[in-house]
């Protein structure tokens, strides 16, 4: 199983809000009837909070903003991600050190092997903050790819079979142009090129002897 934060800055800015997706990969198939999973999240500083749209997914630990954790409506998302935000500390706090657990469960209130979970820690440094962010995660990052359309158009996949003709023809009309371009020029300047064919099979000759100048 892997869990991950999305958008985590390299650097952080006094007092900006960056949201942050945390996300679990892995596990027992989901089910939205019952949990699917959960996390909780802890930062050395600044403050947690929902993002947009999460506000009953997620909720600080005993009135802690810096803990954050899912609801039991959190526990049931249907694909085990909740979006945060985290508000950078003032200045001159230094590195800030995220700590993230979660897990991935089938929703039968009975541990077994079929249950997951794992953890990461990270930290963001302070200083200028030029936009970019980044991906953390622990665990293999093995991530399934979507199982293969049935019966896949092959006029989908590329160039239709006409336009394939098309080109093969015109490949086609190009040799067939070569082809009458040489054999015009060597035919077709002159009705004496016998004579003139046996004029420079006599001046090779005469090189042959070297009798000429």
């Amino acid at each position: 199983m892997t869990v991950l934060v999305d958008g985590l800055p390299y650097h952080y800015e006094s007092g900006t809000e960056y949201v942050l997706k945390i996300q679990i990969i892995g596990g027992p198939e989901l089910d939205s009837h019952s949990n699917t999973g959960g996390f909780s999240m802890l930062v050395s500083a600044g403050t947690l909070g929902a993002g947009e749209g999460y506000e009953s997914m997620v909720q600080n630990w005993d009135g802690d903003a810096s803990t954050l954790t899912h609801t039991n409506s959190g526990a049931k998302t249907l694909d085990r991600s909740w979006d945060v935000v985290w508000t950078a500390p003032p200045t001159g706090e230094g590195v800030v050190s995220l700590w993230l657990a979660g897990n991935s469960v089938n929703g039968d209130s009975v541990p077994s092997e079929l249950d997951m979970w794992n953890r990461l820690t990270t930290s963001v440094a302070e200083g200028e903050d030029d936009g970019n962010t980044r991906v953390v995660f622990s665990g293999n990052g093995t991530i399934e790819p979507p199982p293969p359309v049935e019966g896949v158009n092959i006029h989908e996949m590329g160039a239709g079979l006409r336009a394939h003709w098309l080109g093969l023809l015109g490949f086609a009309a190009v040799i067939i142009v070569l082809l009458f371009c040489g054999l015009f020029l060597r035919y077709g300047f002159s009705k004496h090129y016998a004579g003139r064919s046996n004029l420079l099979r006599l001046r090779i000759k005469h090189l042959r002897r070297g009798d000429q100048l």
